[in-house]
C-alpha cells in the first residue's frame, strides 16, 4: 500500500497535514538551524495588522498546569514591513506560507488583503477573528455570526488564494458561526482561538502577566479543541477544518482527525521542541501503518459515535 501524508485544504496542497501555528515560527530566523521547515506541512505567520504593534507589556508568558497563560498583544511590524522583509524569508524556509491577518474594522481587513494580492509567497490567508471589533464596539469580533461572516466573506471574495476563518473555540453558537462564514465564501476553518485566562502570583499579590489577562495554551486545551472540532465538522462536513490547541504528538493529531479535522497546527509544543511538527507527522504515519490506512483522509471523522447521540444532541440544542 502506498501511503501519503499529503492533504488538499480547499485549494492549498500540503505535503503533510501538520503546520506551525501562528506566531510560533516567529519571523523565520528563530527556528533557523533548529528544524528543517521544508519538512513541515506549512507555516502560519504571526498575525499581521495594518500598522506596527508593540504588543503587550512584559511579562507575556506565565506557566500554568498543563499549559501557559500568555498575551503578546499581536506584536508585529505592520503589513508593509512584513511584506518587504518577513514574508520573503518565511517563503524561502517553507514554500507554503499562510498569512494571519487581524483588524479592528472591516476596512482594515480589506486593506490587509489588498496588500497581499499578487504576492506569490502567499499560499493562503488565515483571518484572525478573536480580536476586538473597534468599529462595532464588541470585545470579540468572531463571537457574532453576522460580523464574522461579513469580515471573513469580504476577505474571501477579494482574495486570490484560499481563505481560512480562525474561529475562537470558546464562543457560543460556534457551529452556527462556522455555517455562516462558510456560506460567506471561506475555503476552510481554523478552530482553536484559545480561551481567556488569568495567572495569579499570590506571593506577590499580582497577576503573572504585564497585561493582567491573557489566553490559555498548551496540552490542557486538547479536549476543548476536540469538542469544538467535532461540533464544527458535524455542522459543515465538506469544509476543511484545521485543529489547533493542545496538539503535541502524533496521537493528539490522530484524535483531532477522528473528531473531524483535516489538518492540525502545532503551537506551544513548537516553543518547547522546534522539531515537534515533524515528530507529529511521523506519529501520524506510524498510526496509519498500524491501522493499514493510506492517508489522513482515511482517519478523518471515523469516531464511532452511538446512533442515539444525534437525536440527544439535537434535543439539547433546541431552545426551551
Amino acid at each position: 500500500m502506498k501511503r501519503s501524508l499529503a492533504v488538499d485544504l480547499g485549494g492549498i496542497e500540503l505535503p503533510t497535514p501538520v503546520m506551525i501555528a501562528s506566531g510560533c515560527a516567529g519571523t523565520g530566523r528563530e527556528l533557523s538551524g533548529l528544524v528543517d521547515l521544508r519538512k513541515v506541512g506549512g507555516v502560519v505567520s504571526r498575525t499581521i495588522t495594518i500598522e506596527p504593534e508593540k504588543g503587550a507589556p512584559t511579562p507575556r508568558v506565565a506557566e500554568s498546569p498543563a499549559g501557559v497563560v500568555w498575551a503578546t498583544g499581536l506584536q508585529n511590524p505592520g503589513i508593509d514591513a512584513f511584506v518587504a522583509d518577513e514574508l520573503p524569508r518565511l517563503a524561502r524556509s517553507n514554500g507554503r506560507v499562510i498569512v494571519s491577518i487581524a483588524g479592528g474594522t472591516l476596512e482594515e481587513y480589506v486593506r490587509l488583503t489588498g496588500a497581499l494580492q499578487g504576492r506569490t509567497e502567499v499560499s493562503a490567508i488565515e483571518v484572525y477573528l478573536s480580536g476586538t471589533d473597534r468599529e462595532l464596539g464588541r470585545s470579540v469580533l468572531g463571537a457574532h455570526v453576522d460580523r464574522a461572516a461579513e469580515v471573513a466573506g469580504a476577505v474571501a471574495r477579494m482574495s486570490l488564494v484560499p481563505v481560512f476563518a480562525k474561529l475562537p473555540m470558546h464562543v457560543a453558537d460556534l457551529p452556527e458561526i462556522a455555517h455562516a462564514v462558510v456560506r460567506a465564501g471561506v475555503s476552510g476553518l481554523t478552530i482553536g482561538g484559545p480561551p481567556p485566562a488569568l495567572d495569579v502570583q499570590p506571593e506577590h499579590l499580582r497577576p503573572g502577566l504585564g497585561g493582567v489577562t491573557g489566553w490559555l495554551s498548551g496540552p490542557a486545551l486538547l479536549p476543548m479543541t476536540l469538542r469544538a472540532v467535532f461540533d464544527v465538522a458535524r455542522a459543515v462536513p465538506d469544509t476543511p477544518v484545521i485543529a489547533v490547541g493542545g496538539i503535541r504528538s502524533g496521537g493528539d493529531a490522530v484524535e483531532a482527525f477522528l473528531a473531524g479535522a483535516w489538518a492540525v497546527q502545532v503551537g506551544t509544543a513548537t516553543l518547547i521542541d522546534p522539531a515537534a511538527p515533524v515528530s507529529v507527522a511521523q506519529g501520524i504515519v506510524e498510526y496509519m501503518k498500524a491501522k493499514g490506512l493510506a492517508s489522513p483522509a482515511d482517519v478523518r471523522a471515523r469516531l464511532r459515535v452511538p446512533a442515539s447521540f444525534g437525536a440527544v444532541a439535537q434535543e439539547q440544542a433546541e431552545p426551551r
